[in-house]
């Protein structure tokens, strides 16, 4: 990792105490960031009950902390990449054609130092050697490696350790633009040699050009070699319907029968998603997607020169068939060697790959991505011709597509035009008929039971607080927008007109823990709603959306003794599944191209063969985006939280019975909630919904199970999970037996 985005890793040159309130809010929106200084890492940990941010001071030396760095980097993305063996390969066999003598290397984003010893080991044994530690300490060679995420820098200098290799790699927590080059300095001289992976789904997104401008500027000698050599972008034209929903709100909500309006006329873009390539497994949805042309070359990226920091470029795209272009699905080639005989892909499963190639695993760390056009899209028939227009700044490429002859449709917002950005899932949901059905339907019942309601929306529900203000002529509405903040209010404020109310009746209030009577104008809140959704905490597991119930608890004494809470209550729900692609990217390491990376698995989170003590982590993810999957049992609640009632811990036991024969490799959780005391209400974010990430707890090993009452198939039959929920930091913890 070598991010020089500040959202990423700070360090204490560009991060004084003065800045540090200036940064909080914008951190806060994640689950952890970090700055670090030579020898202390402060932690940015969200407390995904209460929404507050707190620094933890992490010292290097510090053992006490070491449980700490398990769980900040066991749901990251790094053991999944070095489960992708296309990739290690790949990269081995490119630094082994590269690198034939000693010289001076410059691995940066070192991560684990797989890429620096391979190197150190390709300068002292040559390509056929199998040994993998440096046999001369006399050796000229030297491996400069630089890596930024200071838990990260600990793992690495276990693992070069392990394998022999400390003498031949100088390791420096430190990104890439701060090291320095001259006596006394991180680098003694000018590299020959770079190797580096900083690259994201999208390309650029890791800062991949400015790293590279600073190493041709600084770091590197002239013409030196590089592993990668050439990377080059590709694109297709789709027609989905699935991904329309995922960013045109306006003509979903145009479908609706309600009477609902969050994207107004002529207020298209107040609601809409990022302009960038949102990234996403297409081969998961290779079924709801037409193709409309064949893939064209976009972008030629060179690491073996100085990039530059913008391009542009325009191609004329045949239409293959007729329809209505809905997003440009994109993907890379990475090619490794000069020669262009070693390369690695990100194309989606439908595109024909070159034979050197090979097959590739399913992995998680890189994906395909998708534009999306705007509005329905760009209808286009069979043969036609479309200009495109790609251009690419430090870190995003960006699309511009027409019918050709005619103007190119810009993706231009002037300065004064007010939007939110949402992400493409939270703008489907929007959009969904059924789900704003149920939401209307509970919010209706509500609002009957009550004269001159005070309604207090305590999430970030833009539809429920438009909806209340909408349906309801006498209610004070409060809403309290933890993560939207002032934009919430300058938005109900643009809508409000359009939604048939006035904004005298709906306040936001920016302090959800004190609500004073002045705030609620000397009256008891009749409703607490929510749906419930926070801004910003899209990588979230399910159940920490109980930060509902959190708030809930502590508004105890602001609550009418006839209080009404939407919803209600929460179940948590489970599936036993089969998920063999998922398992075996968070599979435990053992020899990566002949490097022992076994010391990383405890402190990544792996499953596999490991300790008994070992617990690995619950896993944020799109079901639906995670390769083969089965469901081996029915659905089922683990435990039900009760929102009448004040926060507390909760324990269960629930036998699980299978349904399917299979390998089992975990569980899949989730929340449904409850909308209505009747029960009759629920919207639920279970597998079958796919805009909502589920909460998956893979099994140290897979299970042979057999459905309940069949005589073959499986060891098992049935499993017994016991569950904890703790209240004080929201943490859910299972223990799962099989019988």
């Amino acid at each position: 990792m070598n991010s020089l985005i500040i959202s990423k890793t700070l360090t204490k040159p560009r991060f004084t105490l003065s800045t540090l309130a200036q940064f909080t809010h914008l951190l806060s929106s994640a689950s952890s960031r970090t700055m670090s200084s030579e020898s202390t890492q402060f932690q940015l940990r969200l407390n995904p009950l209460t929404g507050n941010s707190e620094w933890i001071v992490i010292k290097e030396n510090e053992e006490e902390q070491e449980n700490y760095q398990k769980n900040l980097l066991a749901t990251t993305s790094y053991l999944d990449m070095l489960n992708d063996s296309a990739r290690n390969r790949a990269y081995r066999q490119a630094i082994d054609k590269t690198i034939t003598k000693p010289c001076h290397v410059l691995d940066i984003g070192a991560g684990t130092g797989l890429l620096s010893m391979m190197a150190a080991r390709a300068m002292c044994c040559g390509s056929d050697s199998k040994s993998s530690s440096l046999t001369s300490p006399d050796l000229k060679g030297m491996v400069t490696a630089c890596e930024s995420y200071l838990p990260m820098v600990k793992l690495m200098r276990k693992v070069v350790h392990r394998n022999g290799m400390g003498r031949s790699i100088n390791v420096f927590n430190k990104r890439s633009d701060e090291l320095k080059v001259g006596a006394g300095a991180e680098l003694p001289s000018r590299a020959d040699v770079l190797v580096s992976e900083i690259l994201d789904s999208e390309f650029l997104g890791e800062g991949l050009i400015p790293s590279l401008q600073h190493a041709y500027d600084t770091l590197l000698v002239e013409n030196p070699l590089t592993v990668p050599y050439r990377a080059t972008t590709y694109g297709q034209l789709v027609e989905s319907e699935f991904l329309w929903k995922l960013h045109d709100l306006y003509n979903n909500e145009a479908k609706a029968s309600d009477e609902i309006r969050l994207v107004p006329t002529g207020l298209e873009s107040i609601l809409r998603v990022k302009l960038q390539q949102h990234p996403m497994h297409c081969d998961a949805i290779s079924k709801e997607i037409k193709l409309l042309s064949e893939p064209f070359k976009i972008f030629e990226f060179d690491f073996w020169k100085r990039p530059d920091s913008c391009g542009e470029t325009e191609l004329v795209v045949k239409a293959i068939d007729d329809g209505s272009v809905h997003a440009i699905v994109s993907w890379w080639v990475l090619q490794l060697d000069r020669e262009g005989t070693i390369l690695y892909s990100t194309a989606p499963r439908w595109i024909d790959l070159p034979t050197n190639i090979g097959t590739l695993n399913w992995c998680d760390h890189w994906k395909q991505c998708v534009w999306f056009l705007p509005g329905t899209g760009t209808p286009v028939g069979k043969d036609e011709q479309l200009l495109l227009r790609a251009t690419h700044n430090d870190t995003n490429i960006f699309y511009d597509l027409a019918i050709q002859d005619t103007e190119v449709m810009q993706h231009n917002f002037t300065s004064w035009d007010f939007h939110l950005i949402l992400p493409p899932e939270r703008i489907a949901i929007y959009g969904d008929r059924e789900w704003r059905s149920l939401m209307l339907t509970a919010l209706r019942n509500a609002l009957q039971a009550k004269v001159q309601p005070l309604c207090v929306v305590a999430d970030d529900s833009l539809f429920a607080t438009v909806a209340l203000a909408h349906f309801s002529k006498t209610a004070d509405i409060i809403s309290l927008f933890p993560g939207l903040q002032d934009r919430g209010t300058e938005y109900l404020r643009i809508v409000a007109e359009a939604n048939d109310f006035n904004m005298d009746r709906v306040t936001v209030n920016l302090n959800s823990k004190c609500l004073s009577l002045q705030d609620t104008k000397q009256k008891k809140i009749d409703l607490l709603i929510g749906e419930p959704y926070y801004y910003g905490n899209d990588g979230m597991l399910p159940w920490q959306n109980l930060r509902f119930w959190k708030l809930r608890t502590l508004l105890d004494a602001d609550l009418s003794n006839d209080v009404l809470i939407v919803p209600c209550k929460a179940r948590l729900r489970a599936c036993a599944m089969s998920l063999p692609d998922l398992w075996n990217s968070r599979r435990s390491l053992g020899e990566i191209e002949g490097f022992d990376h076994s010391i990383v698995n405890t402190t990544l989170g792996a499953c596999g063969e490991l300790p008994p003590s070992h617990e690995g982590p619950f896993l944020p993810v799109f079901l639906w985006q995670s390769g083969e999957i089965k469901e081996l049992s029915h659905s089922f609640t683990i435990m039900e939280f009760d929102f009448s009632k004040l926060m507390s811990s909760c324990n269960e036991k629930v036998q699980v019975e299978f349904t399917e024969p299979g390998m089992c490799h975990g569980f899949a959780l989730w929340i449904d909630w409850v909308m209505d005391a009747k029960n009759s209400i629920v919207l639920s974010t279970g597998p079958d919904q796919r805009f909502w990430k589920q909460g998956v707890k893979l099994l140290a090993k897979p299970v042979q199970v057999a459905a309940h009452g069949g005589t073959t198939g499986g060891d098992c039959y049935s499993a017994v999970i016991e569950a904890s929920f703790d209240p004080t930091n929201g943490e859910l913890v299972t223990e799962c037996k099989f019988t």
